[in-house]
């Protein structure tokens, strides 16, 4: 079975002898984010490890991309957002918001939340569930429009 740093190698190697130089150098990036928090911390790169710091890079260029234009610096923001759309070729399918909201109605049951407040122990059951899956920042919007 192929892992994701096996196909991040292999997406490294036929960028390199397809002569994509932008390809190639946000691949080589990823890669050394992937081993600064992995093999660089004493043990080996797993799916799990991967997952998280894409979804760390995605988020990162995606904030970049956004200050970017406000910035008027259009030319730089469509560079970060090819990357980020790069990166997402990694990430497993996204989920939905239609299919979010049943699975944060049954977190929300199943810890007897009823006001914002509570939000920490719902986001606490839905996290693991939702992890690699969803984005963090709409997941707690659609958890804090169901507690409203």
């Amino acid at each position: 079975m192929s892992t994701l740093i096996d196909k991040l190698t292999d997406d490294i190697k036929s960028a390199m002898k397809a002569g994509e130089k932008d390809t190639l150098v946000a691949l080589r990036s990823l890669h050394a984010k992937i081993k600064d928090a992995t093999i660089n911390a004493g043990k080996d790169a797993t799916d799990a490890d991967v997952l998280q710091v894409l979804a760390k890079a995605i988020k990162q260029g995606k904030d970049a991309a956004e200050q970017f234009r406000a910035g008027g610096r259009a030319e730089l923001a469509e560079k970060e957002e090819r990357e980020v759309a790069l990166f997402e070729r990694y990430q497993p399918q996204q989920l939905t918001e239609a299919e979010l909201i049943p699975l944060i109605q049954d977190a929300i049951a199943k810890t007897g939340a009823t006001a914002r407040k509570d939000m920490g122990k719902v986001m606490g059951v839905l996290m693991p569930q939702t992890k690699g899956r969803a984005d963090g920042a709409l997941v707690s919007r659609l958890v804090g429009q169901a507690l409203d």
